[in-house]
């Protein structure tokens, strides 16, 4: 690749990293040490909800989350290879073939992964997490809880949701069965409090990046959204968005950006491409290009939640999550988030992994371009898997359409 420019180094660090590092390590002390804080462990996908987990006392470990670390850290290429050595396919997504193969090796940042005492499954993102879930579950000799969540191609309908409210009853069925102890409303509606304050704020946060310049570049999104998935429904995650947000805040008082020079504003589509996220974010910022919005981390920006009516919001805030939606939704948010963050153009990651998440993408980049008058540009990669990656091909893509967007 060819050397960045002295220009990328505008980039603003944010100050509250340092205390965003010392959660992230707490967090993860915990999940691999469980039994010193009295704590049982439920491995759960990133769509699964996560509330009733803390309810019970029980410890959330996101193979997803973890596979991001494995990326972002370049370990996830020798994993996968673990995995496919064993038979695995490499057309799976390669966060299960990262996690599948950390497992058989207990290789990866964190070594050995916390055996789990039980599993929660959701396919409100994808349907390869029912199979990835059910190979864990066996490995480790484990129950597993599917919650289904059927796809929503237009409107949620009321039999559907209360389809999954009636799976959200049985899932408190299964906790009080693996903990030995009933299950508590009134504690739900206490972490429903804290999951909903931390949402509002992480929404917030997002929502400041509307200002000129932004605050808060989608790539520090990408690493300030660990909390609002692994600890959402916390005091921890709560106390770290206000710290978060109030920086921000005084940043838009001082009109700060996040980088120095911000000539073009951009929207991104689907999961980061983690082990390219430093050199991404350092090519546009030579270019005087920000991403200010995406979608992926917006995504947990759940709506819905209710305190007064806790499994029913529950119900309709999981079964309403983006990757659970239909296409002329998917459309409509691209669309609205590049008018309201006024952004000048937006990227769309071709995400070989997550074919969930891709599907469609040429027909919503036209509709949105269409809509909204601006360009896009579909560059292909895997999201932690390099080997389906041509970043020189990339790079050249993105110096071309940025060329294009300033003559737009």
């Amino acid at each position: 690749m060819t050397d960045t420019p002295k220009s990328a180094k505008s980039y603003r660090e944010i100050q509250s990293v340092k205390t965003y590092r010392r959660l992230m390590q707490g967090y993860y002390l915990m999940v691999k040490k469980p039994r010193w804080f009295g704590k049982k462990v439920a491995w759960i996908t990133s769509g699964g909800p996560v509330e009733p987990l803390y309810a019970m006392g029980v410890l959330p470990f996101y193979p997803e989350n973890y596979g991001a670390m494995c990326g972002a850290g370049r370990t996830s290429v020798g994993l996968c290879e673990i995995a496919e050595q064993k038979g695995y396919s490499r057309d799976l997504c390669s966060y299960a073939r990262g996690d599948i193969g950390s497992s058989l090796s207990g290789q990866g940042p964190l070594g050995a992964l916390p055996p789990p005492d039980f599993l929660v499954c959701g396919n409100n993102i994808c349907g390869t997490v029912m199979k990835w879930y059910e190979i864990q579950a066996r490995k480790y000799g484990v129950p597993v809880f599917f919650l289904d969540t059927p796809f929503i191609h237009d409107t949620l309908h009321e039999h559907t949701e209360q389809y999954v409210q009636d799976q959200l009853q049985e899932f408190a069925g299964f906790l009080e069965k693996q903990l030995k102890k009933p299950f508590s409303l009134k504690r739900l509606e206490r972490v429903g409090a804290l999951s909903l304050e931390a949402v509002t704020l992480w929404k917030e946060i997002l929502e400041l990046s509307r200002n000129r310049p932004a605050p808060f570049a989608a790539f520090d999104a990408f690493i300030h959204m660990a909390p609002i998935v692994t600890l959402r429904g916390t005091r921890w995650a709560v106390r770290y968005y206000r710290r978060l947000k109030k920086e921000l805040e005084e940043r838009v008082r001082k009109n700060e950006g996040a980088f120095a020079r911000e000539d073009i504003r951009l929207v991104w589509d689907n999961i980061p491409i983690w082990y390219d996220i430093r050199h991404l974010s350092r090519l546009l910022a030579a270019q005087g290009a920000v991403l200010v919005a995406d979608t992926y981390t917006s995504a947990w920006t759940l709506s819905g939640l209710n305190l007064d009516r806790p499994l029913e919001s529950l119900a309709r805030s999981y079964a309403t999550v983006h990757l659970n939606m239909g296409l002329e939704y998917k459309i409509r948010k691209m669309a609205q988030l590049v008018q309201d963050y006024q952004a000048d153009g937006f990227i769309m990651h071709s995400n070989r992994s997550c074919k969930t998440y891709s599907l469609g993408q040429y027909d919503i980049k036209r509709r949105v371009s269409e809509i909204t008058g601006k360009p896009g540009l579909i560059i292909e990669a895997d999201h932690t898997d390099a080997r389906s990656y041509a970043p020189q091909q990339a790079e050249n893509q993105i110096q071309t359409f940025l060329e294009m967007v300033k003559k737009h």
